[in-house]
């Protein structure tokens, strides 16, 4: 921990969890531990049995609209 409080988190564990720049982290404290944990939406395309389900409120975007938007954000993921 430097003087401002900061922490820097290893690179190794930031790949491991994606972590980006910019990342949201949510904090939890319980008697001496810290928790860090990143602060993601739920995605709202799952694959259940090789078949993408929505999972989420109704929507007037089109299935396929969707998978497009999940497989860029994911791909931009992967590309760090």
């Amino acid at each position: 921990m430097d003087r401002a409080g900061r922490l820097v988190l290893p690179k190794a564990i930031r790949d491991r969890l994606r972590l980006s720049p910019g990342d949201q982290l949510i904090l939890e404290s319980e008697d001496e531990r810290i928790i860090l944990r990143p602060d993601r939406p739920q995605a709202t395309l799952k694959k259940k049995r090789g078949i993408w389900v929505y999972h989420g409120p109704q929507t007037d975007v089109s299935l396929s609209d969707l998978i497009d938007r999940e497989r860029e954000k994911r791909l931009r993921e992967i590309a760090g």
